[in-house]
């Protein structure tokens, strides 16, 4: 009788235990999140600067996140609820006058003004002075460049790879212009395009509407469909042909910034790839390092990121220019118990990535399966590798890379040691094969716990949905439960 009694015992602290795991929330760790500007002028009549529509994007998206990361049900772990701890983030922006205001609007969603919560300052004399703007919380926006810093103004060029300052990425770009698929595709749209030529006349000539220049003609068009009363000819815009216009540009934008067979071309997805790994793995392993880190880019270096992650096969979203306010966001995730005085293991961390089509207020945050693994939901090593396969994230192997050998690069190029001087970069369909700078140190080499994804995805309630203009793609998953 004692041993039945005891074998029940067992079986029934077995269950609640079970149970116990199976309640388990998952804790956010922190997050990275690369954000499109909202909409803005167009590039044709420079500078093109943020419009009030612009604003608001960006500023109902920062809202989202305030209720996703701050104020949620499950908000990152640790971090200020009202008034922002400046050390807990790090917002950055290139110097550009779209993208600087985005992140500033973006801000005021993500810590709103606190009235009178920041206290006042009584100053020697005895006078009182209350913060401006109703308790407006000032936080700053830092310059975020290439690692040699070529870039200044990365939104006022039709084409942003020129602006990446790589030679060799830039050559790749040219490529396309020489590619049968290109010339098959002018000589297959010329008459498309001179058909909607009056529409443009006042700001393109007849030779310079046509595919080669898809990208600027869509804009132009695209920008005044939203912003402007009138439109010259507006009766030739019909919606397939303004379709047909979004898919050429689409196209055309893709093959400038990623090619499979000649990855240089991603220069700024590789960049791009290294910034989340660094920033993602500081948060990882400092107590005191940002818990939130946010940064506006563009769709250049989005498309790029996409290719070199092989996103595009799992839904076109990641085939053509995300609309404006875009974001896609990673996750530090764990099940495990979080101290508040140290860092979990790296093997009980997973990263999610998750991505919107347009301001996450009104479309919310999916969540997809990156580099083909079929998983929306990664162990951080093996997030840690793959990112690391296509990672550029040091001035000497940016030089390399790139064939560049003034300027700063004159400097750089003789740090790399004489048996990486003969190497190349991959030319492989997996990617560019470079180190990242000792940001995939010890913290990767420890063995993932088996089972930790199944766990996240039962207790997170995860579930398939359709995403805006996209067919049902295969891994991806709705997280629009916190959607503001």
């Amino acid at each position: 009788m004692k041993s039945i009694m005891r074998n029940l015992l067992c079986q029934v602290l077995a269950l609640l235990s079970f149970g116990s795991l199976a309640l388990t929330q998952e804790t956010i760790l922190g997050a990275f999140i690369f954000h499109r500007h909202g909409d803005r002028t167009s590039k044709s009549w420079p500078p093109a600067r943020l419009t009030d529509l612009g604003a608001t994007e960006v500023y109902e998206s920062g809202t989202f996140y305030r209720n996703r990361y701050i104020n949620g049900s499950s908000p990152i772990n640790g971090i200020q609820k009202d008034i922002a701890k400046l050390s807990q983030l790090n917002i950055q922006a290139p110097v550009d006058i779209a993208l600087q205001p985005s992140a500033i609007a973006w801000l005021q969603g993500l810590y709103p003004p606190v009235g009178t919560a920041l206290g006042t300052q009584t100053l020697r004399n005895g006078t009182k002075v209350e913060a401006p703007l109703d308790g407006y919380q000032l936080i700053p926006v830092n310059l975020v460049t290439s690692p040699v810093s070529t870039s200044t103004n990365t939104e006022n060029s039709v084409w942003l790879q020129g602006s990446s300052g790589c030679a060799n990425a830039i050559t790749s770009s040219n490529n396309y212009f020489l590619s049968q698929d290109y010339l098959n595709t002018k000589a297959r749209t010329d008459a498309f395009y001179q058909g909607i030529y009056p529409v443009i006349n006042g700001s393109f000539t007849s030779a310079y509407t046509s595919y080669k220049n898809a990208y600027a003609v869509y804009d132009l068009i695209h920008v005044a469909t939203i912003n402007n009363a009138t439109i010259n000819s507006s009766n030739l815009l019909t919606p397939d042909t303004l379709f047909q216009l979004q898919t050429l540009a689409n196209k055309h934008e893709f093959n400038l910034a990623y090619n499979s067979s000649d990855p240089i071309r991603a220069i700024a997805g590789s960049t791009l790839a290294a910034q989340i790994l660094q920033q993602l793995n500081v948060t990882l392993t400092s107590q005191s390092a940002p818990r939130l880190s946010v940064q506006f880019g563009t769709y250049a270096a989005a498309l790029s990121f996409f290719g070199l992650t092989q996103l595009p096969s799992v839904s076109e979203n990641f085939t053509g220019i995300e609309d404006y306010a875009s974001s896609m966001a990673f996750e530090l995730i764990t099940t495990s118990p979080v101290s508040s005085n140290s860092s979990p293991s790296p093997d009980d961390v997973s990263v999610r990535f998750t991505f919107s089509n347009g301001s996450a207020a009104e479309y919310g945050l999916t969540a997809y399966p990156l580099f083909g693994l079929g998983q929306t939901v990664l162990p951080w090593k093996t997030f840690a590798e793959n990112m690391g396969k296509i990672a550029i994230g040091d001035g000497a192997t940016w030089c390399q890379a790139c064939g560049n050998t003034t300027g700063t690069c004159a400097n750089l190029t003789g740090t790399i040691s004489s048996s990486n001087s003969n190497s190349t970069p991959s030319s492989s369909g997996s990617g560019i094969s470079t180190a990242v700078g000792g940001v995939i140190g010890a913290m990767v080499t420890l063995a993932v716990v088996l089972g930790l994804e199944a766990l996240i995805l039962f207790v997170g309630g995860l579930r398939i949905v359709n995403k805006k203009r996209v067919a049902t793609s295969v891994g991806s998953q709705s997280l629009n439960s916190e959607k503001a």
